[in-house]
C-alpha cells in the first residue's frame, strides 16, 4: 500500500482526472484514525460510522474551499470532532423521552457495546471519562489516548494551549478520584 502525503492527496484533488483517487487516499490515510477519535466521543459503532461517513462527506465537499492554513489532518480532526459533538445534541433533542443526560445513555451504550473489548478496568476507565463535561472529554481522550500534542490539539479544538492543559489536568484528577473511590 502506497502512503501519500497530505501535499500529494491534495495535488491529485486539484486535478480533475485524479480527484476521486484523491478521495480514495483520504480516506484510505485518515479513516482508522478518525474512526478511533470519533469513537471515543459517540460511543456507540454504528453511530461512529455514521458521523464518520458524514465527516468525509463534508470534508470531500469541502475540500475545495480549505485554504491551507492549517494541516490537512488539523482540518479533518475539527470537521471529525465538530461533527460528533453536533451529533451528540441531535441525539440528545430526539431523545425527549429520557431523563437521563447524554453521558449516561452513553455509558450504558458502552454496557452493552458487542464492539467493546475492554476488561472490566477498561470500562470503568471509559464510564469515568463519560462523567467529565463534553470538551475535557474530548481533551482527556485526545491527549491520554492518541498523545496529541498540546500545540496540535489547539489547531484542532481552537483554543489555547494552556485552557487545554488545564482542562487535562482537572479531567485527570476528576477520573483518578471516581476510580480511587470504586
Amino acid at each position: 500500500m502506497q502512503h501519500y502525503s497530505d501535499e500529494d492527496i491534495l495535488n491529485l484533488y486539484r486535478d480533475d482526472s485524479s480527484r476521486n483517487m484523491a478521495l480514495h487516499y483520504l480516506i484510505q490515510k485518515y479513516q482508522q484514525k478518525l474512526y478511533w477519535h470519533i469513537r471515543k466521543i459517540v460511543i456507540s459503532h454504528d453511530d461512529t460510522d455514521d458521523v464518520l461517513q458524514n465527516t468525509f462527506i463534508k470534508t470531500w465537499k469541502g475540500l475545495a474551499g480549505f485554504k491551507e492554513e492549517s494541516q490537512l489532518y488539523t482540518w479533518l480532526y475539527r470537521i471529525a470532532t465538530n461533527e460528533s459533538l453536533t451529533f451528540l445534541k441531535q441525539k440528545q433533542r430526539a431523545n425527549t423521552t429520557s431523563i437521563h443526560p447524554i453521558e449516561y445513555q452513553l455509558s450504558k451504550s458502552l454496557e452493552s457495546d458487542s464492539f467493546f473489548s475492554g476488561d472490566e478496568i477498561q470500562l470503568k476507565l471509559q464510564q469515568a471519562i463519560l462523567t467529565l463535561p463534553e470538551k475535557q472529554r474530548i481533551v482527556f481522550n485526545m491527549r491520554y489516548y492518541d498523545e496529541t500534542p498540546y500545540e496540535q490539539m489547539s489547531a484542532i479544538l481552537e483554543t489555547s494551549v494552556g485552557a487545554l492543559k488545564a482542562s487535562y489536568h482537572i479531567a485527570a484528577k476528576k477520573i483518578e478520584e471516581l476510580l480511587v473511590k470504586d
